[in-house]
């Protein structure tokens, strides 16, 4: 037996001075050997040429395979002497070392099994070199490489026994000569990863055989796999590479019968595996793995060719290798090996939460000294009443004792069932005011949001706002019911709210003093910022985009005090949470990313000025930059086509009906949008203990920070002021609600903070005067939620009943629904006072619709037309109300007379039936053109869609807490 090795090697000079050692050391010396090395730009060369003889060392250039090397050294190697006689190839890495023993056990395996053609050692970790890596391996249905190992399990001897498998790893391979020529060698469409499985594979399917000796050992550091090394072959994705090779391998390799099952059962596994790497926060693996099965599916050319390869190997009757693939079970053992990792890892991050919770609580409550010998005093001062035995059955009360014996949560809860007593108008399906009708199906939201044209009036390019998605998307979830979607939204923002300003104010509360706010003025902040929605008239208006935006809004500030953190990778993380949540409340009122642009500025500009080394320190500056310039991203299927069609006066609109409301100063600073809104004196008091929380030395700082937040906003509403835009439908001031919203919820933070200072202050031995001041103060604080509360309860109005639509009969309804070019042409006024118009089609205008008929660009065409039949119609007109796909028309109540006279007089207008004496109607004669404002859906359109879906799952992704066994992967790399 002749033993020739083949070294190939690539960068690998801080392995090989132990490879070439152990080549040396072994007990049974190679009788030849041969190096290549694929354009190394480290020492490996003179290594080599220093342990190997000069013609045995072929250099290459570093494109050059694994396989194509392996041939290249065949090609290299001498002819034997005598045709008896047996050459073996011992294949070897630069980055793996043999034991002394190595080959001696492998040649010794070949003589015990003369059937053996392909036989591998035992590789075991390099540099632990206990850890096992590979006794054999195989392939699991799903292209895992399976090893039969348990993760970082020891070698303890408990594997050593010879046995067949479907393949060994090529770091320590010994293969017979011929055989490795009668199999083609190595498949090149394998440069890296792989071939070892496909090599095994296609020799048991040709009735060759495959051993694994365990008294072989050699140790391999696996640099490519671990990204350690990379080459030109592995780049900078080591994962798609493996990821590529295992898909490749089962689709040339499997049998003909299952190809089709295997193909889409790796498509959807593929798919499934990409949402495990992503819920891990693995966006690069997850990215890997969707390249690697689009590199393989879509290139079917190279299959099917490996494919007709592989059947020429195995000859006309190829072996049955089910026996050596991984069991059936094995993908699915690794599911829920995953489930209980990730389950394992949330729990951990729940736990470390818990901790730092308890930590801070503990440095602001007694010592365990302190409140055991406070409870022997009470129990002293009590006759010992409360004996072991009861402090037992206090503690195995049940959750409802627990629950009724607390006010915190008695009092939470009341809130939340009044607020749902008040919202009691949400519930089932509501319109009217700023809120318009809701589609008939979710499913007309997700055609709105893909359309790039949409047949509203006469066809319009502008976008549909960018609220449209996550309603679709609340929509779907609620069983496809958009009345569900905007009635959860309604019902739910003030609850909402609460629990946001809970957690808010809590913090915000423990970041000034670490014993934390007391809970009577974190209940009071909480409970008065939640009813912001509901007192300033937004609610009751049906302006959901304020109220959208009042529940978000504490959520954002509470995902932007991680800036703060002292750990870069909780400030990254931060910086996608308020990028998402900034995101979400900016599809509603764009506004909030406008000024949340000009408030970075400020704070930042501040923060440099106090210490101009963060400007340095980019984990300082980065993650409010990233969480405002991801926003565009986010929301990009909006916001390009707003600003490329002209439309960019919707960046300071919000979502619902216009004209916007108008506040006055006296409305700004009471918190009132409005004339449905809370009394004014409900709100007066929260600005004054704001004003006043300014006093207290100890608070001073974080209230003049609130101060400053809230002078930034009244500069802007100033400026805002001076401002009407007007649209092609109406004119309408810019949204305020956005900074009603902020104003309230930066004074009530200021009054949190004094609240708590002046509470201390006032503590103690005063004055009686001093003490009725007090009491007189707590009361009038206690009135702002309690009164605001009860007012919606009792008094508060809504406009829900009060809708403005196009009312046309019921048949003309139906019409419209059969198809676009079924329009209705509502006509409003008269010629004394002007006519308006507006063009119903399908179901009417919808929520999302409205704001992209407010933007549209007015139909000069239309506009002469509706002119001309006003005064002088023509039957020219009537066509081109054909031509317009409008079929009737519609004079609204009261009609004016003269206009009336005229359409009864052209020819092909024909007098239709109205419901209301005072409304008329004509039906048209003319030809409908059914193209005339068709909806398309463009290339661009759907670019930008797949952009924003990706910009929307890497940005959760990255919010998502790193889990632990990340974590471990990055501590081993």
């Amino acid at each position: 037996m002749i033993v020739s090795a083949v070294l190939v090697s690539h960068d690998g000079a801080r392995w090989l001075p132990g490879v070439l050692n152990g080549v040396r050391r072994q007990r049974r010396p190679i009788d030849r050997g041969i190096a290549v090395d694929t354009g190394s730009k480290d020492d490996s060369v003179r290594l080599i040429r220093d342990s190997f003889s000069e013609t045995a060392v072929v250099e290459t250039s570093g494109a050059t395979s694994f396989p194509a090397a392996v041939s290249l050294a065949l090609e290299h190697l001498p002819p034997l002497a005598g045709d008896d006689q047996d050459e073996w190839i011992w294949l070897l890495h630069d980055d793996s070392a043999p034991d002394p023993d190595a080959l001696a056990a492998l040649v010794a395996a070949a003589a015990e099994h003369p059937e053996a053609d392909i036989l591998g050692p035992k590789l075991r970790e390099w540099p632990s070199l206990r850890r096992l890596l590979e006794l054999g391996v195989t392939l699991s249905g799903t292209g895992r490489r399976e090893t039969g190992l348990e993760r970082g399990e020891y070698d303890q001897g408990q594997h050593d026994q010879v046995r067949e498998v479907l393949a060994v790893n090529t770091a320590g391979m010994l293969v017979r000569r011929r055989v490795l020529e009668q199999l083609g060698g190595l498949d090149e469409a394998l440069p890296m990863f792989g071939n070892d499985l496909d090599l095994g594979w296609r020799a048991a399917r040709a009735g060759l055989s495959t051993l694994v000796v365990p008294q072989a050992v050699v140790f391999h550091a696996e640099a490519a796999h671990r990204g350690v090394r990379r080459t030109p072959l592995t780049g900078r994705h080591t994962h798609y590479q493996e990821r590529r090779a295992a898909l490749f391998t089962l689709l040339a390799n499997v049998e003909s019968r299952r190809l089709l099952w295997q193909t889409v059962r790796l498509f959807f596994g593929t798919l499934l595996r990409v949402v495990g790497f992503l819920l891990v926060r693995s966006v690069g693996e997850a990215l890997d793995e969707l390249a690697a099965l689009v590199d393989v599916y879509r290139r079917p050319g190279l299959v099917r060719q490996a494919r007709r390869r592989r059947a020429r190997e195995a000859g006309g009757s190829p072996r049955d290798v089910s026996h050596l693939l991984a069991p059936w079970w094995v993908p699915y053992r690794h599911g829920l090996d995953f489930v209980s990792d990730l389950s394992q890892a949330v729990l951990g991050q729940a736990q470390d939460v818990a901790e730092r919770r308890r930590a801070a609580k503990a440095e602001s409550e007694p010592s365990a000294g302190d409140r055991s010998r406070s409870g022997a005093a009470a129990r002293a001062r009590s006759g010992g009443a409360v004996d072991e035995e009861d402090e037992e059955l206090l503690a195995d009360t049940g959750i409802v004792v627990r629950f009724l014996t607390d006010p915190r949560a008695v009092g939470i809860s009341l809130f939340v069932l009044l607020s749902l007593v008040a919202a009691r108008a949400a519930f089932g399906q509501i319109q009217g005011g700023a809120l318009s009708p809701v589609p008939e199906a979710v499913s007309d939201w997700w055609r709105l949001y893909a359309e790039t044209r949409h047949p509203l009036g006469t066809g319009t390019d502008v976008p549909a706002p960018a609220y449209v998605l996550p309603l679709a998307l609340l929509g779907t979830l609620l069983l496809g019911s958009p009345s569900a979607a905007i009635s959860a939204v309604m019902l739910l923002a003030v609850p909402f709210a609460l629990w946001g300003a809970w957690r808010f104010l809590r913090v915000v509360g423990r970041l000034v003093d670490p014993r934390g706010l007391p809970v009577w003025v974190l209940a009071w902040g909480a409970a008065t910022y939640a009813l912001v929605p509901a007192t300033s008239g937004a609610w009751g208006e049906g302006r959901f985009g304020t109220v959208v935006l009042a529940g978000l809004l504490p959520w954002i500030a509470h995902a932007a005090l991680g800036f703060a953190d002292p750990e870069p990778d909780r400030r990254w993380r931060a910086a996608w949470r308020t990028g998402l949540l900034l995101a979400l409340a900016a599809a509603f009122v764009p506004g909030v990313w406008l000024f949340g642009l000009l408030a970075a500025g400020i704070v930042v500009a501040a923060g440099f000025a106090i210490a101009p080394r963060l400007l340095k320190d980019r984990s300082a500056w980065g993650p409010p930059a990233l969480a405002l310039a991801v926003v565009p991203l986010l929301l990009l299927p909006w916001f390009l086509p707003l600003i490329l069609t002209g439309s960019g006066t919707g960046l300071l609109l919000e979502a619902g009906r216009l004209p916007l409301a108008e506040a006055t100063f006296t409305d700004l600073l009471t918190g009132r949008l409005g004339e449905l809104g809370a009394p004014w004196w409900l709100g007066a008091p929260v600005g004054l203990f704001a004003v006043l929380a300014i006093a207290p030395r100890v608070t001073r700082v974080p209230v003049t920070i609130c101060w400053v937040i809230a002078l930034a906003a009244a500069v802007v509403v100033a400026a805002l002021g001076f401002v009407t835009l007007r649209l092609p439908a109406t004119s309408t001031p810019p949204s305020l609600g956005f900074f009603v919203v902020v104003l309230q919820g930066v004074a009530v933070v200021a009054a949190v903070l004094g609240a708590e200072a002046w509470t201390r202050r006032l503590t103690g031995d005063h004055a009686l005067w001093q003490r009725v001041v007090a009491g007189a103060v707590a009361l009038v604080a206690a009135a702002v939620p309690l009164g605001g509360l009860a007012w919606w309860v009792v008094d508060a109005d809504d406009s829900f009943d009060q809708d403005v639509v196009e009312a046309v009969p019921a048949y003309m309804a139906q019409s419209s629904l059969t198809g676009a070019e079924h329009g209705v042409l509502v006509l409003r006024g008269s010629l004394d006072t002007g006519l308006s118009y507006r063009v119903r089609r399908d179901d009417g205008v919808t929520v999302g619709e409205d704001e992209v008929l407010s933007l549209a660009d007015e139909d000069e065409d239309l506009t002469r037309t509706v002119s001309s039949l006003a005064s002088s119609p023509t039957p020219a007109d009537v066509a081109e109300l054909g031509r317009l796909g409008i079929e009737y028309v519609v004079l609204a109540a009261p009609a004016d007379g003269r206009v009336a006279a005229e359409l009864d007089a052209v020819a092909g207008l024909v007098q239709a039936s109205a419901g209301d004496r005072a409304t008329r109607a004509w039906r048209v004669e003319r030809p409908l053109d059914p193209t005339s404002v068709d909806s398309t859906v463009t290339t661009g359109r759907v670019v930008l869609l797949v952009v924003q879906g990706v910009v929307v799952v890497v940005a959760l992704v990255l919010a998502a807490p790193t889990v632990a066994g990340r974590r471990r992967r990055e501590v081993e790399a």
